[in-house]
């Protein structure tokens, strides 16, 4: 999969690239204990550091970075960004701007006093034919004070101007700084094909394959991660890109 990103050439030095979403797993992830106590049983289990999909649905696809310092205090947003003349006279000049709340009346998101932040891309992306750009916030990062409302892009065709991502802030006493780089869309290319559904019983190999495999996944941990799991290029070769100590147990 080949996706084109491109930009304002005055920007071509000087914002964040976007970057494959293994690259910018959360610290809490990298330093999070592999074993923690449990009351339910009594002794110490295994974390979701050790579980293949958890970290695997995290670093799918890529990250669109926010492209400067955003200081929140208040309940105001500043930036002190000296963004340079660009070629484009439409292009957007501010890392964000706000929806009308009025925009999701009749959705779970609009409350009372509910703001509605939209992040600018300063970069557009073009995916090969066929296929979609499914925007979603960065998976799993709860820790993060917005919530990105998800979207799909036919990005094969949409690829002039930037896609802007909306999100809800959730967080009103967050106080702190937004720092340039941090993960504000995680993106993932989806085929435009039609869904086939079938649906049937077991057979009976199907029913002996289906308890012997729970059977051995009930017997130890890694067998998912060693007999299903493929490898991803990149993060399984050895692997640079993962820091040491994360992912599953080896």
């Amino acid at each position: 999969m080949r996706i084109i990103f491109r930009c304002d050439p005055a920007l071509m030095d000087v914002i964040p690239k976007p970057i494959p979403a293994r690259l910018s797993l959360p610290d809490w992830l990298k330093t999070m204990p592999r074993h923690a106590f449990s009351d339910l049983h009594g002794e110490d289990i295994r974390t979701v550091k050790h579980c293949p999909p958890f970290v695997d649905a995290m670093s799918q696809g890529f990250i669109i970075p926010l492209p400067c310092d955003v200081r929140v205090e208040a309940g105001r947003l500043s930036w002190d960004w000296p963004i340079p003349t660009l070629g484009a006279t439409t292009h957007p000049r501010a890392p964000l701007s706000f929806h009308a709340p009025a925009q999701v009346e009749g959705t779970p998101f609009h409350q009372p006093g509910q703001v509605i932040v939209k992040f600018n891309s300063f970069w557009t992306m073009a995916l090969e034919p066929g296929w979609s750009l499914f925007a979603t916030h960065p998976v799993n990062r709860a820790d993060l004070p917005f919530r990105l409302l998800s979207g799909l892009v036919d990005a094969d065709r949409f690829h002039d101007v930037g896609i802007l991502f909306p999100a809800v802030w959730l967080d009103p006493s967050f106080s702190g700084v937004l720092p340039r780089g941090m993960p504000v869309a995680q993106c993932i290319p989806v085929p435009r094909e039609p869904l086939v559904l079938d649906y049937m019983a077991f057979d009976e190999a199907e029913i002996r394959q289906y308890d012997d495999t729970a059977q051995t996944l009930l017997s130890g941990p890694g067998h998912y991660r060693k007999a299903f799991r493929a490898a991803r290029s990149g993060a399984d070769a050895g692997g640079e890109d993962i820091p040491q100590g994360l992912g599953p147990e080896p």
